[in-house]
């Protein structure tokens, strides 16, 4: 559940209508600071961890540390708002980390990151959907799950040099170590996520037709179209989280014969239950399975530096991950 700070009390007039309670001043500027900042709290955090529930937690637990550090008699004036927010959000996301590693350790099958679901870009969105649509600096699918092979200095340290362009000074004094420290975990990190995924992007229009084409030959048990579409190392993920039907195998599958082989015996049949509606998910277009109005699966594509072929396939179908999804 999403968790915002308290919104401003109301209190009765003497004629015994509602009006809002004029907040104290320091009170007042603490909640407005605080939400002009949520945003790119949220990314931060999130591209560290993963989950969007954890994320939640971690900024209400920075909310409250920022109140109370506001609240304090004969406090000190900060000077720089964001940087101090951003201190104890990273902060309080490293300390998070002990306990989602315990909980991942007795995880079902493949994890992956909770998705973030919008509209596709030129898709009108409603206002409650704003602060979702807004969220651009989260990464793709693909790089959220090598993040999570790092280690969880490594993550940080990447998230707020590649991702958010800060200066290693700036994240040293962030994480209390030298810049020097922070530069050898930059350049680990760096060589770790190069090594394993090369910097390309393709281009959104290129992205939606292979989905398309994919989706068309998965549905249509078409085998000879997925074998032409799927690179030789294509790997495939399924997070069901032991909760949900459908997901197959508890390690991911690798291997384009393997793959094809699978969707073509599989997809056809539980595809002919559920709706295709295509979203923006992490910022990439990507497929929204919903079964009875009611979400089913997520799933996103990594293609291949040309952009011809698939070589990731993330599906997540934990009803946990997709509470969320509308």
């Amino acid at each position: 559940m999403t968790h915002h700070p308290p919104p401003d009390s109301q209190t009765a007039t003497s004629e015994g209508g509602p009006r809002t309670a004029a907040p104290d001043p320091p009170a007042a500027t603490a909640t407005q600071v605080f939400h002009e900042h949520r945003e790119l709290l949220f990314s931060l955090v999130y591209n560290m961890l993963g989950e969007i529930a954890d994320t939640e937690d971690v900024l209400q637990e920075t909310w409250l540390s920022w109140t109370t550090r506001n609240q304090a008699p004969n406090a000190e004036p900060i000077d720089s708002p964001r940087a101090y927010l951003v201190r104890i959000a990273v902060n309080r996301a490293l300390a998070h980390q002990a306990a989602i590693s315990r909980r991942r350790e007795t995880y079902l099958g493949p994890w992956l990151p909770e998705p973030l679901v919008s509209s596709l870009p030129g898709v009108p969105v409603a206002d409650d959907a704003a602060d979702v649509a807004v969220r651009t600096e989260s990464v793709s699918m693909a790089l959220l799950v090598v993040l999570q092979t790092l280690t969880p200095l490594e993550r940080g340290v990447f998230v707020l040099h590649e991702v958010f362009g800060y200066a290693h000074t700036e994240i040293a004094e962030i994480l209390g170590r030298s810049p020097s420290a922070i530069r050898q975990l930059a350049h680990r990190a760096r060589e770790h996520v190069h090594a394993r995924r090369p910097r390309y992007k393709p281009a959104p229009h290129v992205r939606q037709q292979v989905t398309e084409r994919f989706l068309a030959a998965a549905l249509g048990g078409d085998l000879d179209a997925l074998l032409q579409i799927l690179a030789p190392e294509v790997t495939m993920w399924s997070d069901g989280g032991g909760k949900a039907q459908g997901t197959v195998g508890l390690r991911p599958l690798r291997g384009r014969d393997k793959v094809a082989r699978l969707l073509a015996a599989v997809a056809p049949g539980s595809g002919k239950a559920l709706d295709i509606a295509f979203r923006s998910v992490n910022g990439d277009p990507a497929v929204l399975l919903l079964a009875d109005d009611a979400p089913y699966a997520v799933v996103v594509l990594d293609l291949t530096p040309d952009g011809d072929q698939v070589c990731g396939i993330y599906a997540i179908a934990n009803p946990d991950k997709l509470s969320h999804v509308e």
